[in-house]
């Protein structure tokens, strides 16, 4: 039968870093003295190795999810808000089982896994409509230990990812990215324009788009170009001049309309993004398609409805995506279909220092930062720390 009993090397306290309240990064608060928590039923204790940094980390802190204006607040999708203070955030962990809840085999303690950071409301797998998180609506990674659903803490053992690398490839971003293409219905052959795509979400909408048979073009500095392509991108088309990017787009794709958009910037952008898609109308066989889930260029765009009705633009506003997505980037993650972008490791310790390098990235800024707790430094982030960004490995066969 399984026990609740934690193995004798997990402690009664650990080091975490505790969000105090919506501000900057003053309000996290690191402590050392946080009681470990214990796994009730169904449930895994995971000594946590790396988390990764995500946009909504800080979002979540600064309170910048409003749904009316002039809101300071984050998002209570489910009618009530869920972000209580004090809260451990992270919500792309890896880690080890370290004790296990009633009702699940102790075979699997050891384990190595990655979490699916969903907080699901319900059972079902086909769709997510009140979207929450680990690290938000509960505690989630940046911490030496956290409670996790057995279920959704996924084992992945492939020896070629070291658990850094796992944490850079966190369901945070990956579901995300293919939720925003599910919802869209992209398919093989399809051109598809990914802005934003040195980040997380941007780099993990290329993988995927290879990986389902669409042609991602991606948006992004000329500098990236190189690290791009060898991930998958087909060209990388530079922000640059707005008044020349749709004709620099058009050059990209020989002149064929874009088929399907997967949108991480917005603001003034998106108007020309949908350019993009309804030039040669007669040159379609699909409608064109704008998946959201991202405002890194600007909260609000600018846009004519008649152009979206008109031409029958459709709009898909992505937050999460469901268990059955989940399920499938773990196969694609444990079959090395998919490959971790992992920018650079930083100590739990030093998470102030990691959220402002994270806000004023520069051009050398490709992939995924991930969180790793003091006690697992040596092994698990050393060899990351500011590492710089090499190319992408080639797929494994």
């Amino acid at each position: 039968m399984a026990s609740d009993t934690p193995d004798p090397t997990v402690p009664a306290t650990m080091s975490a870093m505790l969000l105090t309240g919506h501000g900057d990064v003053d309000r996290l608060v690191y402590h050392d003295d946080v009681p470990v928590p214990r796994p009730g039923s169904g449930e895994v204790l995971v000594r946590v190795t790396a988390t990764a940094k995500n946009n909504t980390d800080r979002k979540a802190r600064e309170g910048l999810y409003p749904v009316k204006k002039g809101e300071v607040t984050s998002f209570a999708m489910g009618g009530e808000p869920t972000l209580t203070f004090p809260r451990i955030q992270g919500a792309d962990i890896a880690g080890h089982v370290a004790a296990v809840g009633e009702g699940v085999d102790p075979a699997r303690i050891g384990e190595r896994g990655l979490l699916d950071f969903n907080l699901y409301a319900d059972a079902r797998r086909d769709i997510n409509l009140t979207p929450d998180y680990y690290g938000h609506g509960a505690d989630g990674g940046f911490a030496e230990y956290v409670v996790v659903p057995s279920d959704q803490f996924h084992h992945v053992a492939n020896p070629e990812l070291r658990d850094a690398e796992l944490a850079a490839m966190g369901m945070c971003s990956y579901q995300t990215a293919y939720h925003m293409m599910t919802s869209a219905g992209v398919s093989t052959g399809e051109r598809i324009l990914v802005t934003g795509a040195s980040g997380g979400v941007g780099t993990a909408l290329i993988q995927l788009c290879r990986t389902v048979g669409a042609i991602p073009y991606a948006v992004s500095q000329p500098e990236k170009a190189a690290v791009l392509k060898a991930l998958g991108a087909e060209t990388v088309i530079d922000r640059g001049d707005l008044a020349t990017f749709v004709a620099r787009v058009r050059e990209a794709t020989g002149d064929a309309p874009i088929d399907a958009v997967m949108d991480l910037v917005g603001g003034e952008m998106t108007d020309l993004f949908i350019d993009t898609m309804i030039f040669d109308m007669k040159a379609r066989t699909t409608y064109p398609r704008l998946s959201i889930a991202g405002a890194s260029g600007g909260n609000i765009s600018e846009i004519l409805w008649t152009r979206i009705y008109l031409y029958q633009v459709q709009l898909f506003g992505v937050s999460h995506g469901t268990r059955e997505e989940a399920e499938q980037l773990i196969e694609w993650i444990r079959s090395g279909d998919l490959r971790p972008v992992l920018h650079a490791a930083f100590r739990l310790s030093e998470l102030h220092a990691a959220e402002r390098y994270f806000v004023s990235r520069g051009s050398n800024f490709l992939g995924k930062i991930v969180i790793v707790p003091d006690s697992q430094w040596d092994e698990h982030g050393a060899p990351f720390a500011l590492a710089p960004v090499s190319s992408p490995q080639e797929p494994r066969s």
